[in-house]
């Protein structure tokens, strides 16, 4: 059973993933092993649907095996979001082909550019420009352009195209193969609708407003969203009880930039208001709530440096199935179908990471339009479709 390897949020899962599913499948690949993000995401906030509800939707549209990217790895750094889901799928044992969608739609392009960004004079040239107040995104791309010309560079200038740089930098070190499907009809944060896509986050958007969306989904219940609005005064519970030293010790904070932060978090009474005391040239938004969201699920310099610990299973068809009899077969690490029983047999530093997936699907009710109850990952069983 030829079986291709994802790295996904689906958040939420929508036509442009459904599309992904069914080219894919077209290219003979019987068996699609899915690694997804939890209650949080890349970007640093609260993933609309709970984890189970996206999975459900997912091995009904095209996937067969969904494993959960643990937050630390979740809530990261491009970089560290791709060595995530790229150990973990090399850690099957069982994944022929990594495929990712991008803008891009030429993974032999993807593949240049990737290894433009590790060039030497590249490197320099981003210590450089990031001194010039540049942020380390447009350093890098300026950077590839200056050495290896606009076409190398133009392939940065997109957000999944370099997503799939990150994705493919990490296939390469693991030796697996990868290509890619070129997105359809809409780019990545779009604010526009064309025919039955639309981007995620102008989905996001338009859910959280009460607009309908059933063209642009397979389908799905949207009736109590999450969203960071509704959890912002328990974001700034917790950054007003963080001392200084607590700051230093997350994911992304370099600089002295945690000073930065706690005199923010003194005299800032709102989210909008922090992030626009703390923002500089030299940090992304996307860094920042990165960082945010860390302290607010206890994510740590060490726990993100940690490697893959586990397999944990949110999901599955009947191939599926055949594939992870394969994969307790082949992989090194435990298999997780019951979170009860692999906190009773985990090692020491698997067991905090499962634990923080575990506070970080509690955490995501404060952030639902109606609270609630917690415990999901306790009392909602392995989907099986």
């Amino acid at each position: 059973m030829k079986k291709a390897g994802v790295i996904c949020e689906f958040n939420p899962f929508h036509n442009g993933h459904r599309y992904l599913l069914e080219q894919i499948r077209a290219q003979g690949f019987e068996c699609i092993i899915c690694v997804m993000s939890g209650s949080f995401t890349q970007r640093g906030d609260v993933a609309l649907m709970d984890k189970f509800s996206r999975t459900r939707l997912a091995l009904k549209n095209g996937a067969d095996l969904i494993l959960e990217l643990p937050a630390p790895f979740a809530v990261a750094s491009a970089q560290r979001f791709a060595k995530g889901g790229v150990d973990i799928l090399k850690a099957t044992g069982v994944v022929d082909e990594v495929i990712f969608g991008s803008e891009s739609g030429d993974a032999e392009a993807i593949k240049k550019a990737a290894l433009a960004t590790e060039n030497p004079e590249v490197s320099r040239l981003i210590t450089e420009y990031m001194d010039k107040g540049y942020y380390y995104p447009q350093a890098l791309e300026q950077g590839v352009r200056d050495v290896f010309g606009s076409d190398t560079a133009d392939i940065l200038a997109y957000p999944n195209n370099t997503l799939g740089v990150e994705y493919v930098k990490e296939l390469i070190k693991a030796d697996i193969p990868f290509s890619t499907v070129k997105r359809k009809a809409v780019e990545h944060d779009s604010t526009r609708v064309k025919g039955e896509f639309a981007s995620a986050s102008l989905i996001r958007e338009m859910i959280l407003k009460g607009k309908d969306v059933s063209d642009l989904l397979p389908s799905g219940d949207f009736s109590n969203p999450a969203s960071t609005e509704y959890g912002e005064r328990a974001i700034m519970y917790k950054l007003k009880s963080m001392s200084l030293e607590d700051f230093e010790k997350l994911p992304d904070v370099t600089e002295g930039l945690h000073n930065r932060i706690f005199s923010a978090v003194q005299k800032c009474s709102n989210l909008e208001q922090l992030l626009a005391e703390i923002k500089t040239k030299r940090y992304t938004m996307a860094r920042l709530r990165r960082i945010i969201t860390s302290s607010l699920l206890g994510i740590t310099k060490d726990l993100q440096s940690s490697p893959v610990p586990y397999l944990r299973v949110l999901g599955m068809t009947e191939r599926g199935k055949t594939a992870l009899g394969e994969i307790a077969k082949k992989t090194d690490l435990p298999v997780i179908t019951s979170v009860a029983s692999a906190l009773k047999s985990l090692e020491k530093k698997p067991r905090e990471i499962l634990l923080c997936d575990i506070n970080a699907t509690d955490i995501r009710t404060v952030f639902e339009k109606k609270v609630s109850q917690s415990g999901l990952d306790f009392t909602t069983a392995m989907i099986k479709e």
